[in-house]
């Protein structure tokens, strides 16, 4: 069953609430960041304790509400990948390259073979950045082969666009006065990114400074004075939701350059903000364990519906959609990376 099969179903029994833990990684340590390979296949992960790890995603077809969770089958494993933790790990939008960054200030990106299902060839450092990396993207033009990695994190609060066909960075924005915890692109020549700075900023490769930002003077201080920990835009590129250390999500209209409604699903701060793929939903994770559905159809300035869908023993982290199949993973304090699922119904 596809995404939009699955979401139209949603709607009509309104059976959100049902998902179920499929598999689970445990780790020595808290696990920060996780990302899908672009076919949905794989997955990888990234853990404080250094390891990073590549795992099989499971099928799904015979699942049940009373589900058994099982690990994961792990294809590659690396232990002291980096020498701190890693903070972030991404996928190009080929599957051929993986990227994770770290706390040691260093970016790793490496080739992935996926007929053998290993990490091949020279692995490529970066050392541009002063502090811990936070977050990166890729953005890729399949019609010229070119892959381009954008990072930001701490320290020098700047962000770095690097080839990564030479492994330079070529380009550099500044512009925040705060960490940049979240980036996130949705061309291929556009990203976003969200500030400890409590500022939202827009960026064009094309352009040398951000096109456009949303800040605590925004319409009249409509952002408020909250740190930007997470943003997000839907595919069509209509849409930004933004996470705060508040507790608060905010939705902004792209092109109208206005915020349609902010709201507050979780109680503590919320870590990563994340539309379904065909944007019916979305999913948010918090410090107060949980991750919650919010159902974005009909009138967005409404008061929207949000439900728990999982829950962890510690603090939410990271959460990443499958990019077809309506399931999802999140990452936690707790130790553990989980796979929940909808069964067939």
């Amino acid at each position: 069953m596809n995404t939009d099969e699955r979401d139209t179903n949603l709607r009509e029994s309104d059976d959100r609430s049902h998902f179920v833990a499929v598999t689970t990684i445990s780790d020595s340590q808290a696990i920060r960041s996780v990302d899908f390979h672009p076919d949905g296949k794989l997955y990888a992960v990234g853990s404080n304790s250094k390891t990073f790890r590549i795992c099989q995603y499971p099928q799904l077809s015979k699942l049940r509400q009373d589900q058994h969770i099982y690990p994961p089958s792990v294809l590659c494993k690396r232990t002291k990948h980096h020498r701190g933790s890693i903070y972030c790990t991404c996928w190009s939008a080929d599957g051929e390259i993986v990227a994770t960054g770290s706390n040691d200030k260093t970016i790793k990106y490496m080739r992935f073979n996926k007929d053998t299902n290993q990490l091949v060839g020279h692995e490529v450092e970066l050392n541009m950045h002063d502090g811990t990396v936070r977050d990166m993207c890729f953005l890729d033009n399949s019609s010229t082969k070119s892959r381009l990695l954008v990072s930001g994190g701490a320290g020098d609060c700047k962000i770095y666009v690097t080839d990564c066909v030479t492994g330079m960075p070529f380009q550099v924005f500044s512009g925040h006065t705060g960490h940049i915890s979240s980036l996130y692109s949705w061309n291929n020549a556009m990203f976003v990114s969200g500030s400890q700075d409590q500022t939202i900023r827009f960026w064009d490769l094309r352009v040398n400074v951000a096109v456009n930002s949303f800040d605590s003077e925004y319409k009249g201080g409509a952002l408020q004075n909250s740190p930007v920990t997470a943003v997000c835009v839907d595919p069509t590129g209509r849409l930004l939701v933004s996470g705060h250390a508040d507790s608060a999500c905010v939705l902004y209209d792209i092109r109208g350059n206005r915020i349609i409604q902010r709201f507050y699903p979780h109680d503590a701060e919320i870590r990563c903000v994340r539309f379904s793929p065909s944007a019916y939903y979305m999913l948010t994770c918090s410090y107060d364990n949980t991750i919650k559905l919010t159902d974005l159809q009909g009138d967005l300035a409404n008061d929207l519906a949000s439900v728990v869908v999982a829950r962890h023993k510690d603090k939410a982290i990271t959460i990443r959609w499958h990019p077809t199949e309506f399931s999802f993973i999140s990452t936690s304090a707790d130790k553990t990376a989980t796979l929940w699922a909808l069964p067939p119904s």
